[in-house]
């Protein structure tokens, strides 16, 4: 496994499922009686890694009182937007957190059970600047699609496309090495998925093929589906 820090991006809204979430921010939506949070950083912690910065944003303070109280193995440290980042922006924010030369990225909305040690030596293995995992989806128009070669290097990445060809779909596990960051532009609005995993295509970017199920929360039938299957 990699020694690596996780960075877990729990800044959003959730505006599509604001009648769950409610007052809460879409990451600590509870799932079975727990915060969909908790299940990410046990998935972790269950996997070896020891620190965790949380990228938050939205209702940051719900996030910060809840793990300053609560006891875990992980060293938590918590990221601030003062303003909406977008994805690839909370990673840039949290830049100054980060100690180790590649880190582990999650979303913090969304969870697939692969062998993180596997994707940690498939990273090494294919001396990658950026690795993403990739799922198949029926619904490619809401997940966006991603093609490989058979070197398994990104070749293409559209996001939300109306694309209905074999593909696979982005499921929000990504390593990345340290020097992604000069890409991304500093406190500005700046998405992983429709600007930055774009301007990397055919730059030792590839894709982590895995047939285990991507769940999301993101709406009220995927939060119910996800409910059903972290049972």
């Amino acid at each position: 496994m990699i020694p690596s820090d996780v960075l877990i991006l729990c800044g959003g809204q959730g505006k599509r499922i604001q009648s769950i979430a409610k007052d809460k921010p879409k990451a600590m939506i509870e799932i079975n009686g727990r915060p969909f949070l908790d299940i990410l950083l046990k998935y972790i912690a269950d996997a070896g890694f020891k620190r965790v910065i949380l990228c938050v944003g939205y209702k940051a303070d719900v996030i910060k009182k809840y793990y300053t109280k609560r006891k875990t193995p992980l060293e938590i440290i918590f990221s601030q937007e003062r303003k909406l980042l977008g994805t690839a922006g909370a990673v840039k924010n949290a830049e100054s957190f980060i100690g180790s030369e590649v880190f582990l990225i999650l979303n913090g909305d969304s969870f697939c059970d692969i062998d993180l040690e596997d994707f940690s030596k498939f990273h090494i293995e294919k001396n990658a600047f950026c690795s993403i995992v990739l799922s198949v989806a029926d619904a490619v128009k809401d997940y966006g699609s991603v093609f490989l070669n058979e070197a398994k290097e990104v070749v293409s990445f559209d996001e939300k496309t109306d694309n209905k060809k074999d593909n696979y779909v982005n499921a929000g596990i990504y390593f990345m090495n340290k020097g992604v960051l000069s890409l991304i532009p500093k406190g500005e609005t700046f998405s992983l998925e429709k600007q930055f995993f774009p301007g990397i295509v055919k730059k030792s970017f590839y894709g982590y093929v895995t047939e285990n199920p991507f769940i999301d929360i993101g709406v009220p039938s995927r939060y119910k589906l996800a409910s059903e299957i972290l049972k």
